[in-house]
């Protein structure tokens, strides 16, 4: 409870945590505007395609424009202002940074920059969950024999529901099922950049003057950020997924122990132990009641008679028998919240969640009959969404990473709801990232 104690006595100090942050799209802009405001950190650098784009934000949000005055990471480390440019690379080769915070959404670009800063002996704050997914527990496991620490991003639903089973494990309980909620209907999964909005829930014209990408609000809509996150989670709290991935059973908060709690007493879930996405529509497309769209939850079992009429007693959002209970977060705020990562990694060498074993993938799934040579677009196009499977079936599959399945070209004709599978499409083997993840897969898989 005591991290801005300790970011104000660095501030006392005149020693602020040095940070340098690539990708200033919408998450980034949400840190950068508290950075104003948090006594201790210095946005030494921020790396951007569009440096000019990021002033002018940042201008907008009222950081005065001198501070972003530095031509190079170094001149601003040794001034105190802020370095805009488009050289990602500078920031791991001028000066030294504490604290670099990956939020490019590119799973190719976030495993280079991760390998940069951990080469770098920068700490990582991975706001990229395409590349968590992907090469996560390899990436940690280099941060950690680099002295380094590779942390989830709080703020951000992964490292929040990671808070939930910590404290739920801390407490001695059991933990049934943790997980968020979402915007979800079955229809979803062919969700394209063309149809989005409209199943989002926001008028077109609006999207477009918010700035609002349809690619990355796609990729919410259509199942495969839920994939992501919760394969972030599985692997860094070793919970596994379901045998066959999220189910996105509709649910209020209130629900939640209901619901959520294994098919033999009278839930959803396949198994114990595992995670689970609440859908904020009913199936006959009917808005829930007190749902849970933003959220995240835990859902416990009490291990004795004593611990469940507590459950009761303090109603303790119990299930119905009374032998589970819930704890949810009602919202999350997103990059609002983003500096206790920089905090927790920087001043205690704690992540806010870190894989640890990789039990879970997030793998492509056709949103429509494809055709030989048609070149798959990733994570949010008119292609693939990507469905959670445990890693073992993954890598025993063949099946190709969702974070791999972009500006490859199809090699055989996929059926609508199949896997696209590693020899449907031509993959270069000697591709760097391709290599790292098949490092991983020989070295994690269960």
């Amino acid at each position: 409870m005591n991290l801005s104690a300790m970011l104000a006595a660095r501030a006392d100090m005149d020693d602020p945590v040095r940070i340098g942050l690539i990708g200033a799209g919408k998450f980034g802009s949400m840190f950068l505007n508290q950075a104003l405001f948090t006594k201790g950190i210095h946005v030494v650098a921020v790396a951007d395609l569009d440096p000019e784009a990021v002033r002018r934000r940042c201008i907008s949000q009222g950081w005065p424009r001198e501070q972003m005055a530095a031509s190079t990471v170094a001149g601003a480390m040794a001034a105190g202002t802020t370095c805009l440019t488009d050289d990602a690379s500078a920031l791991f080769v001028e000066g030294k940074l504490e604290v670099l915070i990956e939020a490019t959404g590119n799973p190719r670009a976030g495993i280079r920059h991760c390998l940069g800063s951990i080469g770098a002996g920068i700490h990582v704050v991975m706001v990229n969950v395409e590349a968590d997914a992907v090469a996560g527990p390899l990436l940690a496991d280099l941060a950690r024999r680099s002295g380094v620490v590779y942390s989830l991003a709080w703020g951000d639903q992964p490292a929040l529901i990671c808070e939930h089973v910590d404290w739920a494990r801390t407490c001695g309980f059991d933990v049934i099922c943790a997980g968020k909620g979402t915007l979800y209907h079955p229809t979803f999964h062919q969700s394209t950049p063309d149809t989005v909005w409209n199943m989002y829930g926001i008028d077109e014209e609006e999207a477009h003057r918010s700035g609002m990408n349809a690619t990355m609000f796609n990729s919410f809509t259509d199942g495969t950020k839920s994939a992501l996150e919760m394969t972030a989670v599985c692997n860094a709290t070793r919970l596994m997924p379901q045998p066959d991935g999220l189910g996105f059973p509709p649910a209020a908060a209130r629900e939640l122990a209901q619901v959520c709690k294994p098919r033999g007493d009278g839930g959803v879930l396949e198994i114990p132990g595992t995670v689970e996405v609440v859908s904020s529509l009913h199936r006959d497309g009917s808005t829930v009641e007190g749902d849970l769209r933003f959220g995240t939850f835990v859902v416990v079992g009490g291990r004795n008679e004593y611990a469940r009429r507590c459950f009761r007693d303090y109603s303790m959002l119990p299930d119905r028998s009374g032998n589970y209970a819930a704890l949810y977060r009602p919202t999350h705020m997103v990059g609002l919240e983003l500096g206790v990562s920089v905090a927790s990694t920087a001043l205690r060498r704690e992540p806010t969640g870190t894989p640890v074993a990789f039990l879970s993938d997030t793998v492509a799934v056709a949103k429509r009959p494809l055709r030989k040579s048609e070149v798959l677009d990733g994570e949010g196009g008119y292609c693939v969404w990507g469905r959670q499977v445990p890693a073992s079936r993954s890598v025993g599959s063949k099946m190709l990473p969702m974070g791999l399945a972009h500006r490859v070209p199809l090699l055989r004709d996929i059926a609508e709801g199949d896997c696209v599978r590693w020899h449907d499409v031509a993959i270069d083997e000697n591709d760097d990232i391709v290599k790292l993840r098949r490092e991983m897969e020989q070295k994690f898989t269960p």
